[in-house]
């Protein structure tokens, strides 16, 4: 590959360099921009805990860690060309995935420069990653098949090599997604708390103040079973003949913005809320939605 990404020494000097004299040609990717980190980290299920910094004082793009605090450097112009010659945005977005990788396989924390045991991770990733978000397995090659080098060198797997490991990641990903249309999704109803409390449906009292319900969930698998949301963001699942609530759960504010928020129970198993109230699962298949209780 024609250093797709700098030696990791280099990279990490030119940051400190960078970071400390206010370089004029470094810029952060401005909030107009696409976020593609939130999305890439969306899909493996993790929190965004990098920043995204473009800068002409890397030739294409490096992933390093300066301050304890991990950044994706990227050349604006180098992706920008990738991405006109694949003839798609998927190109630049790869790169991106594939430094992302470097990081999160933590390759970043070891010593010494790249090597061909990690660039076939961090390709991997990238193909794992882009499937995910939707990408076809030629979208997801497009970048590789332009800038990496033919032959392998000390540092880098040759094309061919590389090509095959992000084929190997994209092909991972597309059987968890082939695999989780085929089986019947398991109950995504939340595990019963220990915790009661005496509740009628609309209003359950307390000592101190009245808790009030927001909202009703309904399960797709049991929707003859009520779950309501209480202005203290607990769920709880009401019992009319006993007029018992048993708290189930709790709502909770995500960094996602395409799910904003999670719904957690207390085995800390995670279910999605989106910005319309459909509830979905960890392989995104609605599961329950979020509706006015009246």
């Amino acid at each position: 590959m024609k250093r797709l990404r700098l030696y990791r020494q280099v990279a990490s000097l030119l940051m400190v360099l960078w970071l400390a004299v206010g370089s004029a040609s470094a810029q952060s990717a401005t909030s107009g921009q696409r976020d593609v980190l939130r999305e890439i980290t969306d899909v493996v299920g993790l929190k965004p805990r990098f920043e995204l910094r473009a800068t002409t004082e890397v030739q294409n793009a490096a992933a390093v860690v300066y301050g304890g605090k991990r950044y994706l450097l990227y050349n604006p112009q180098f992706v920008g060309a990738v991405n006109r010659a694949g003839r798609t945005d998927w190109a630049g977005i790869s790169i991106l995935a594939h430094e992302m990788g470097h990081h999160l396989n933590g390759h970043t924390l070891k010593p010494g420069g790249s090597n061909p045991t990690d660039e076939l991770e961090a390709d991997e990733f990238s193909g794992f990653v882009l499937r995910k978000m939707g990408a076809s397995l030629a979208q997801a090659q497009a970048a590789m098949a332009i800038v990496s080098d033919d032959e392998a060198s000390p540092t880098h797997p040759g094309r061919s090599t590389r090509l095959t490991s992000i084929g190997e990641g994209w092909q991972r990903a597309n059987q968890q997604i082939v695999a989780s249309t085929r089986v019947p999704a398991p109950s995504a109803t939340p595990a019963v708390l220990a915790n009661r409390a005496t509740a009628p449906v609309r209003t359950v009292a307390t000592s101190s103040s009245p808790v009030s319900i927001l909202g009703k969930i309904t399960f797709r698998d049991n929707p003859n079973i009520p779950y309501y949301l209480t202005n203290r963001l607990n769920v709880v699942k009401i019992d009319p003949e006993e007029r018992t609530a048993q708290v189930v759960g709790r709502i909770a504010l995500s960094e996602s913005i395409n799910y904003p928020y999670v719904l957690v129970d207390g085995q800390q198993r995670r279910l999605y809320i989106s910005k319309t109230g459909g509830i979905f699962d960890n392989s995104g298949r609605q599961v329950a939605m979020l509706s006015d209780p009246s």
